[in-house]
């Protein structure tokens, strides 16, 4: 273990932080992970809870760190903040990184085409990518649409939709494209990046093997759930009804899934496949990856219950 880098998971307590601090505990890298506040995380690292709007902070949680993981957002602060704060949150981590010699940095952003307009939940991810890659580290972007697993903030507003709403709104967004990818792929390319040292510097997309309307996707999903949906006329509005039924009635914050909904206006494919050469993967399809994401969530609310 002593000749591994010593890595740091900012966002650890999160959906994709906590699979990954599984995987990298797992692989021997020795850790350090940072959340805002603490949680039970899988064995393998220590936990700093803090904000990284604090400079003090990350100096303390950047000390001696050779590569960072930076998977955290601010959606939870509503629509007229999180912006801000995500700006803000990558300056100082980018300040921070520069005083205490950070040597790689890897962001997990998401999909959507530049030349497009963006919802404003990837124009501030677009940002922090633009933050990052400008400072003194070498930094690695992987941009995602959907991530299939247990969990996700996205995956879990299409599971809740499919779920409790007998009848769904036939809205333009459904004929939107989408390339979901799996959580377990997800993983894989994020700790590929931090043996693959031809990905320094470098923005890649990562997609799953299949381009799908959310239309498609609510019918494969309610296909592995044995259930049928029906759908109706909906007026413009329902991306805030919708967020505010999640919200009262779900464990889903309502300001994320406000800004998860919007951005299904936006189109997100991968535009090119250059990780595919350097991280070859067997692809998990979205069905797969959705079944598997329905029987870890049984799993979990079983394990809840005992």
């Amino acid at each position: 273990m002593a000749d591994k880098p010593k890595i740091l998971v900012a966002g650890a307590t999160g959906f994709v932080g906590r699979r990954l601090v599984t995987a990298l505990a797992a692989a021997g890298y020795p850790l350090r992970c940072v959340a805002r506040r603490a949680g039970i995380l899988p064995a393998g690292g220590k936990i700093l809870a803090g904000d990284l709007a604090d400079p003090a902070f990350l100096e303390t949680a950047l000390s001696e760190i050779d590569t960072a993981y930076y998977l955290v957002h601010s959606l939870t602060a509503g629509e007229r903040r999180f912006a801000e704060r995500d700006r803000e949150a990558a300056e100082n981590f980018v300040a921070a990184g520069k005083r205490c010699g950070l040597r790689r940095v890897i962001y997990l952003s998401g999909l959507g085409e530049e030349a497009t307009r963006q919802s404003a939940h990837l124009q501030s991810r677009r940002e922090v990518a633009e933050i990052l890659m400008e400072g003194p580290f070498a930094a690695t972007v992987l941009r995602a649409a959907i991530i299939v697993g247990a969990g996700s903030a996205s995956f879990e507003i299409l599971r809740f939709l499919v779920q409790t709403q007998l009848v769904l709104p036939e809205v333009d967004a459904l004929q939107t494209r989408c390339q979901p990818i799996a959580a377990d792929n997800v993983i894989d390319y994020l700790t590929g990046c931090l043996q693959e040292q031809k990905t320094c510097g470098e923005s890649f997309d990562i997609g799953g093997p299949e381009v799908l309307t959310y239309r498609a996707m609510l019918d494969q999903l309610a296909a592995e759930l044995g259930t049928v949906n029906l759908y109706f006329p909906s007026p413009s509005s329902f991306p805030r009804l919708a967020a505010r039924m999640i919200g009262s009635c779900s464990t889903i914050n309502r300001d994320v899934a406000l800004a998860l909904l919007k951005g299904m206006q936006q189109e997100v494919v991968c535009q090119e496949n250059r990780i595919r050469d350097l991280l070859p993967l067997q692809l998990v399809p979205y069905a797969e990856a959705a079944g598997k994401a329905l029987r870890e969530r049984e799993i979990e609310i079983a394990a809840k219950g005992t």
